[in-house]
């Protein structure tokens, strides 16, 4: 197998004429073969993408300008049209998505509570942990500082 990079050439002298050592530089770090192909090839994709998308928005334009006056001249047919098709429908699908949500919520549920441990058990248990870990230190600092604001009620309010 051939190797990609070129040799460093580090055989000038101070009699060689600074354009040889120059041009040498230059040949060095030039690129080989595949990456001018590599090169080409990019460039020669990127263009005909660009031309591909000068050609699409040149067709929209020319289409907008062309159906421009059926549109508005038919617009109080669209506008009840699409109100009865596309309210429905996206009633639909959001019913669909929130029905597949809710599958999948109820599954991970059911392989938790199996103890399959599903993706992000982990952080479920570290995070119900820290809840009961809080709950259990709020309740120790009220049972330990209840007492002492009762007792100063106590104080303020003898017959309390």
């Amino acid at each position: 197998m051939a190797s990609t990079t070129r040799p460093h050439r580090t055989t000038t002298t101070s009699t060689t004429p600074f354009h040889i050592t120059f041009l040498r530089r230059i040949q060095d770090t030039s690129p080989n073969s595949s990456q001018l192909i590599g090169f080409l090839t990019l460039a020669i994709s990127g263009g005909i993408l660009l031309l591909l998308t000068g050609l699409t928005l040149t067709a929209i334009v020319l289409a907008f300008i062309f159906f421009a006056p059926i549109i508005i001249l038919s617009s109080p047919f669209w506008l009840p049209i699409a109100v009865f098709i596309l309210v429905p429908l996206v009633g639909f699908l959001s019913l669909c998505g929130f029905g597949v949500a809710a599958l999948a919520a109820l599954s991970w549920f059911y392989r938790y509570y199996r103890g399959l441990h599903p993706p992000g058990s982990d952080r479920f248990d570290y995070a119900r942990n820290r809840i009961a870990t809080t709950a259990r230190e709020v309740k120790d600092y009220a049972r330990e500082y209840g007492g002492y604001l009762h007792s100063k009620v106590k104080d303020a309010a003898p017959g309390a």
